[in-house]
This record gives C-alpha cells, structure tokens and sequence, in this order.
C-alpha cells in the first residue's frame, strides 16, 4: 500500500528549500557567517597583528637605546620607506630572543614608529 502524501506536501517543501537557501545567502553575504577555514585565517591574521603590535615598541626601544640613536634615526628617516625595515632587519632590533632571523613584520612597524616625527613634550 503505498503512502498517500496530503496536496500541499510539493509546494511546502520547495518553499522550505526556497527559504534554506535565501539564508544561506543572507547570512553568508550580510550575516557575517563565515566558514570554519575563513575563521582560522582570520584568527590566525588577528594573533599576528597582535604579536607585531607588542613587539614593534620593544624594537624602537632597543634602537633607541643604542648609543648613536640620533644619529642612526637620521639616517633612517632620510632612507627610502621601502628601505626602512631593511635596515631595521640587518641592524638586528626585529630579531626575536632565541631566533636567527629578523621578523620582516616586527621591524616594518619598528621602521615606521621611529620614522614617524615625535610628539612634542608638554
């Protein structure tokens, strides 16, 4: 005997699969949804921009430590922007305690701290 389905059965499940995907769309346009892969790049880009932004004002304060600072901010500031977090690399400020390398990142935002002029004092 086989099962008698009610009329109205078709056009209730388009339209409930009409509705699914008009918020699919909807919240993946204009929610703000986002899939699991695109939380983690975020996450991951969030975490990074955080480490630069502690590290950065440690690297200006060991430049700025050095005994010919003056002199070398000078030469910084008069240096192309491009050349900026070189210098800052081979000078050995954006090296990381424990690492072997400068952190490209760490020393493009020490460079453009220390290029930015000072505040002045009160």
């Amino acid at each position: 005997m086989p099962l008698k389905l009610p009329q109205n059965t078709k056009p209730f499940v388009w339209g409930a699969v009409s509705g699914a995907v008009v918020l699919a769309v909807v919240g993946f346009s204009w929610g703000g949804w986002v899939t699991g892969g695109s939380a983690n790049k975020q996450a991951s880009a969030a975490s990074r921009d955080a480490v630069v932004a502690v590290l950065a004002p440690l690297c200006v304060e060991r430049f700025r430590a050095q005994g010919d600072a003056a002199i070398k901010l000078g030469e910084l500031t008069k240096a192309n922007s491009w050349e900026r977090s070189t210098m800052i690399e081979r000078a050995g400020f954006a090296t990381l305690n424990g690492s072997k390398s400068a952190d490209p990142d760490v020393a493009r935002a020490c460079a453009e701290i220390l290029a930015k002029p000072a505040p002045p004092k009160a």
